[in-house]
């Protein structure tokens, strides 16, 4: 059974919805919308009926506040109001609303309404989660193409993704970058990140599993993968009018091995003009490098990891990112075996 909230500091109309709707959906009477929003830290409703004008938080301000929420941003709106202004259905449509119902409802009309909202939904869920799956099994497949030329680095691209969910959600926890990672869409973001090698497409096999050390040359040669990987990703994305997931698999990998402090490649970005998939696949990328074994070196230990990661905080990683990375890197530790 759905789960609908209704939000309304009139008691009598607050009634009204709920005896409509009991029976039909699972009923939560709610008289503020800061009652609704701790609620929903228990319960995740499937819609929203909100009242426009109420005290303290109204209407729309509540809506402001449930797309900034990671976990109520995409749940649907309706607003109940009983007086409906072109300029008032404007603001809500923009701000994403499905729909107005004036007050004082008919139930059958409020019951059909619902119905026809929580089914068009319903479909384009379903369609967007068929998207997201065709997608990410592409990304998936060519990735492993990539991966199975290089082989020294087995298993790098799925752990690197691992570390980076780690390391997202951990950031998350801790409001760190919030505002960013609240406008991405995490289902396509994580996929993404296994392009960020994409670019050793174009080195040669004899370089990319050379088993010594490579030279000076050969490295700077290694160091081009990241400009390919953007050349790729940007012809992909001009074929298929990607605008949204494929512009951070070409952040992650055009930007993983900029440094904190400038000194990195291609562009020699710092700080915070480094985008945030850059800063995050960094740590994510040297951690898995220095725990896995190579041709040229044996495997550091993960407490060695940990404190030459530490070390570099500030110059090499974003601190703030770091700071995180040390409260989960038993995440890490787990997750790389």
């Amino acid at each position: 059974m759905k789960t609908v909230f209704i939000v309304d500091d009139n008691d009598t109309n607050l009634m009204a919805a709920k005896i409509a709707l009991d029976g039909t959906y699972r009923t939560f009477a709610l008289p503020s919308a800061a009652g609704m929003f701790k609620l929903a830290e228990k319960i995740m409703p499937d819609l929203v009926l909100l009242d426009v004008d109420m005290p303290d938080i109204d209407g729309f301000e509540a809506m402001r506040m449930m797309k900034e929420d990671a976990k109520l941003k995409a749940v649907p709106v309706i607003f109940l109001t009983a007086l409906i202004d072109t300029a008032t259905e404007i603001q809500g449509f923009e701000m994403g609303a499905l729909d107005f119902i004036s007050k004082p409802f008919s139930p059958p009309v409020l019951i059909r309404r619902i119905q026809t909202h929580i089914e068009t939904d319903r479909l384009i869920k379903d369609s967007q989660r068929a998207v997201h799956s065709i997608h990410n099994a592409a990304i998936s497949v060519i990735a492993d193409m990539v991966e199975s030329r290089d082989k020294v680095t087995g298993g790098h691209i799925e752990r690197t993704q691992t570390y980076l969910e780690i390391l997202v959600k951990e950031l998350v926890r801790r409001g760190i970058y919030t505002e960013c990672i609240m406008s991405w869409d995490i289902e396509l973001l994580l996929p993404s990140a296994q392009l960020h090698d994409v670019g050793k497409i174009a080195i040669s096999d004899l370089i990319l599993n050379k088993p010594a050390k490579l030279t000076a040359e050969e490295f700077d040669l290694i160091k081009a993968h990241c400009a390919e990987g953007e050349c790729i990703i940007d012809r992909i994305i001009g074929k298929t009018k990607d605008d949204g997931s494929l512009n951070h698999a070409k952040r992650f990998a055009g930007h993983h091995h900029e440094r904190w402090d400038g000194t990195g490649y291609p562009r020699r970005l710092s700080g915070e003009n480094i985008p945030l998939e850059g800063r995050l696949m960094a740590i994510a990328d040297v951690y898995d490098a220095l725990v896995s074994e190579r041709p040229y070196k044996r495997p550091f230990s993960h407490e060695q990891a940990v404190e030459i990661i530490k070390a570099d905080s500030g110059t090499h990683f974003d601190p703030k990112i770091v700071e995180a990375f040390l409260s989960v890197a038993e995440d890490f530790r787990a997750a790389s075996m």
